[in-house]
């Protein structure tokens, strides 16, 4: 079955897919894996471990921001009997859990400054002693590391360790958000229906044309996740067998400027429509002189016309290009 992350036409989607196979194919043993929440880091990660030459051995998930920083050592790297209080056995860590197989660091930067310094030793020495022990231990995994920050600026900034940034940065996968993604949105959007159809025992037949401009103009600020919750939660409490405009939450709709809040706010009084045009046109003729007057008033800057319009920065883009402006 297709990772839901993967379902998709985009070029975007496709360089993905063969920067995976080349990765998971390669000989590197450190990745880092760039991308923003929702768009799917963890089933990147496990698919580079699935494709790589250690799919037979663990693959190994660890939380960064739930190991306290006391403890880390002792998760990680496991003790010798009686080292500590209560060690009444020899545990072995995680590290030890994955030999052969791949360590999956989700949200790297979590890790407080004396913890990145001892990830950067275990991945310069390969090998790593228990709590208590006198020999080390070598390594023979393959270290994941993800996160939904710019390690750069978080490196600019003393949040994160310089050295470990480079050692990272070395092979790096960076996933497209949901709004780069063209069509995709549809895409999925088509592959979630059929799946909660299966799973719900509905037949909802698809979505109307109104559905489609929102999902399309919308930025999806938590991607494929997101929008996979939107699409349950339809399947769920709704009973039509159609998603319909209505089905969109308020909060949606206000983003795309369909909501009631989306008034515009630079532009005073408004722009004349002839008389004796159809109102498609008359309605494109007004959005056109509407989006002008917003962009002469900002000298051009996009972002701030889009704000001033009610609409994301995509939104405005969408529509400009759906009325031939430019």
């Amino acid at each position: 079955m297709i990772p839901r992350e993967f379902v998709g036409e985009s070029p975007q989607i496709d360089e993905l897919r063969k920067l995976i196979t080349r990765v998971a194919r390669s000989k590197a043993t450190a990745v880092l894996i760039y991308g923003e929440t929702g768009t799917g880091k963890g089933v990147v990660a496990q698919e580079i471990h699935k494709q790589s030459d250690r799919s037979r051995k663990p693959f190994i998930d660890v939380n960064c921001g739930s190991i306290p920083a006391d403890l880390f050592d002792q998760e990680l790297f496991g003790q010798e009997k009686g080292s500590l209080a209560g060690a009444l056995n020899r545990k072995n860590g995680l590290v030890s859990a994955a030999s052969g197989g791949s360590l999956f660091f989700d949200e790297i930067r979590e890790l407080n400054h004396m913890a990145q310094t001892k990830l950067l030793g275990l991945l310069d020495r390969k090998s790593f002693r228990r709590i208590g022990a006198v020999n080390d231990v070598e390594v023979d995994v393959r270290f994941v590391c993800a996160t939904n920050r710019i390690l750069f600026q978080e490196v600019k900034e003393g949040r994160f360790r310089d050295d470990l940034y480079y050692r990272l940065q070395v092979v790096s996968v960076n996933l497209p958000p949901l709004r780069d993604r063209g069509d995709d949105c549809l895409v999925l959007t088509e592959y979630f229906i059929r799946r909660f159809n299966k799973r719900y025992n509905r037949l909802i037949r698809g979505w109307d044309t109104e559905v489609a401009e929102v999902f399309l103009s919308y930025d999806w600020p938590g991607n494929v996740r997101e929008l996979e919750n939107l699409l349950e939660r339809i399947f769920v409490i709704e009973t039509d067998d159609v998603i319909k405009i209505k089905h969109i939450p308020p909060r949606i709709m206000r983003e795309v400027g369909l909501g009631q809040s989306a008034a515009p706010k630079l532009v005073n009084g408004g722009a004349e429509v002839p008389a004796g045009i159809p109102l498609q046109e008359a309605t494109a003729n007004f959005q056109r002189e509407l989006i002008r007057q917003a962009l002469d008033q900002t000298h051009g800057r996009k972002s701030e016309a889009a704000e001033s319009l009610g609409l994301s920065r995509h939104a405005l883009r969408h529509q400009m290009s759906k009325l031939g402006m430019r």
